[in-house]
């Protein structure tokens, strides 16, 4: 079975043109969602009160196929031609794969430094890796190496994806992603 995809864009709206670009990428999210292998779309806006104009969005796919498969449909093609006045020329676009997706934040448009996705991914392979072997350990013994291999790390990746990774990242998350410093209001004097 293939993994979903995720893929983060960041689109930079033009002075004036954000109303209409939020009320435009609603209906387009809501047009594209009963594409097949398009698994749900989020928009991040800029903090409010800020002079950002960046706006990320988070697209899960199916698999590959299907997200290469929306990229290349008429149905993106005129998205990109109807908001191309309300925003700059030039966006990012990026496939999240391996350790990032596990750590993908929709309030974020970046991720933690990667020594901290290693230490955070270490804390959840070791313990799960321990656990699942010895309890599998007896019903391993009479199997060839690979084969008890196979299970323990299939079990491994299954515990890690769907338990394990999502708990631990929540845990850690103030950690891997520390509040910003919030700086006192500037004095006024005379």
């Amino acid at each position: 079975m293939e993994p979903n995809i995720h893929v983060a864009i960041t689109r930079r709206v033009k002075p004036g043109f954000e109303d209409a670009f939020e009320k435009a990428i609603k209906r387009f999210f809501a047009e594209t969602a009963e594409l097949p292998g398009v698994l749900g779309a989020q928009l991040i806006r800029p903090i409010p009160g800020s002079s950002g104009n960046t706006y990320g969005i988070l697209r899960s796919f199916a698999g590959e196929n299907e997200r290469d498969a929306f990229y290349r449909s008429n149905t993106f093609r005129e998205w990109q031609r109807f908001v191309a006045p309300m925003v700059e020329d030039h966006y990012r676009r990026n496939s999240l794969h391996g350790l990032e997706a596990f750590f993908a934040d929709p309030t974020v448009v970046t991720h933690p430094p990667r020594w901290k996705m290693a230490i955070a991914t270490w804390l959840g392979v070791w313990p799960t890796v321990f656990i699942v072997s010895h309890i599998l350990a007896p019903y391993l013994k009479p199997l060839p190496s690979w084969a008890s291999t196979a299970g323990v790390t299939l079990l491994v990746v299954m515990a890690l994806t769907w338990i394990v990774m999502p708990v631990l990242t929540k845990i850690l998350r103030p950690w891997l992603r520390p509040k910003p410093v919030e700086y006192p209001a500037a004095r006024n004097n005379p």
